[in-house]
């Protein structure tokens, strides 16, 4: 064979390969959904009244008995218009999701990508309630009917866990994202409460940590919108009682800094100080900026004004004042509040634990969240103002 063939003959074999290589260097952990069968017994339905479901993916090894859990995050409903519309799509019926889940960031059964939680029984509970998994009501007018079942929801998926071993956990960890995050606030305690006393159980909210927070045109947007959320879904009801009675306000106890002194069970808190769905619902939410003088500043925070920068660090200012009780009190809890323009940074690869992930002196998110759960560290790490952290990941819309 001369030169040239040789050289041919290699390339050949090599394009032959390049799919192979491309795949093994792409796989993804793809998990098939589980229906709750018997969820309609417990008067667990989603918005449309679908059945509701949940991605398993079994432990193995040293975690065959360790559970994490993740609350699946996608915005709420607040009125019969919103939430009708949202039962026609994946957030409101689980007969329009997507029937496998992708198991990335903390959920990766890859030690290397997730070191402290890649051998765990990891489960994600999809979302379909709209009211962060609390509600427990029911709207009929005769010839449309939704149901407001947050709350029995998620008694239904752990009723439907624990004899898949749930019930002999040694170790678990109730986690989740955006309102999954917030649901994390909301059933942190009740977790505990279904698992054995000797077991090491922890939360993790990613994410969910909505600020009490007047929009820039002093309206108080994200304060009426959980009120006709806890109204409409019949969210009160499940509320923490010690901190409903302690407010004048009761719905005010479905803000995580409201409800998060009354939590027992170790915390961690995950959050961004420029938490990118805040910055553009909560502080700019599109009622208070109909000019849209903020637009070029949402869309590149290297774009915003010195006026806007102010507003923005006046945001983060107030998100480590909401904290305080938490940093200075919590001797079991952990923090990690980095100055990237985020959202959810737990499930994604690239900011949960990779090379040039974000970091806050020198932790990765990964590192700080395993110190924090299994080796007694205290994690409370709060970053520098942007635009200090060069390794942050920055999104855009």
């Amino acid at each position: 064979m001369n030169a040239a063939v040789e050289i041919v003959f290699i390339l050949v074999l090599l394009l032959s390969f390049a799919p192979w290589l491309i795949c093994a260097k792409d796989r993804r952990l793809e998990v098939k959904m589980t229906l709750v069968q018997n969820a309609s017994a417990h008067g667990a339905f989603c918005l449309d009244g679908s059945l509701p479901a949940y991605h398993l993916h079994r432990g193995f090894g040293a975690g065959a008995r360790n559970w994490l859990l993740q609350f699946e995050g996608g915005g709420w409903c607040n009125d019969i218009p919103s939430c009708l519309e949202r039962a026609q799509t994946r957030r409101g019926s689980t007969r329009y999701m997507t029937k496998y889940e992708i198991f990335s960031g903390i959920l990766s059964n890859n030690a290397s990508l997730n070191p402290d939680f890649y051998n765990w029984n990891r489960v994600k509970i999809r979302y379909c309630d709209g009211a962060s998994f609390a509600g427990n009501a029911k709207f009929d007018n005769g010839t449309s009917s939704l149901y407001f079942r947050g709350q029995k929801i998620w008694e239904a998926i752990i009723l439907d866990l624990l004899p898949k071993g749930l019930a002999n956990a040694r170790k678990a960890l109730l986690s989740g994202c955006s309102a999954g995050g917030l649901a994390t606030f909301l059933h942190c305690d009740e977790f505990t409460k279904y698992l054995p006393n000797n077991a090491s159980v922890k939360c993790l909210s990613d994410a969910g940590f909505f600020l009490d927070e007047r929009d820039i045109s002093l309206n108080h947007t994200m304060r009426s919108l959980y009120k006709e959320i806890v109204e409409l879904q019949g969210v009160e009801q499940n509320l923490d009682k010690n901190c409903t009675k302690s407010l004048y306000i009761p719905e005010l106890c479905f803000f995580p800094q409201y409800a998060l002194r009354y939590i027992t069970t170790p915390f961690f808190i995950l959050n961004s100080a420029y938490d990118v769905f805040q910055f553009h619902h909560i502080l700019v939410p599109p009622s208070a900026d109909p000019r849209g003088h903020w637009n070029r500043c949402k869309l590149n925070p290297a774009a915003c004004n010195a006026h806007q920068i102010d507003v923005l660090q006046g945001f983060r200012s107030d998100m480590l004042s909401a904290l305080r009780f938490f940093f200075a009190s919590s001797r079991r809890g952990g923090m990690f509040i980095n100055s990237c323009f985020a959202h959810c940074q737990s499930e994604s690869q690239d900011t949960w634990f990779a090379v040039d992930s974000p970091r806050v002196h020198n932790k990765t998110i990964a590192e700080a969240v395993g110190d924090w759960y299994f080796r007694g560290r205290v994690t409370k790490e709060i970053d520098c103002p942007y635009p200090c952290n060069n390794s942050c990941h920055n999104l855009t819309p």
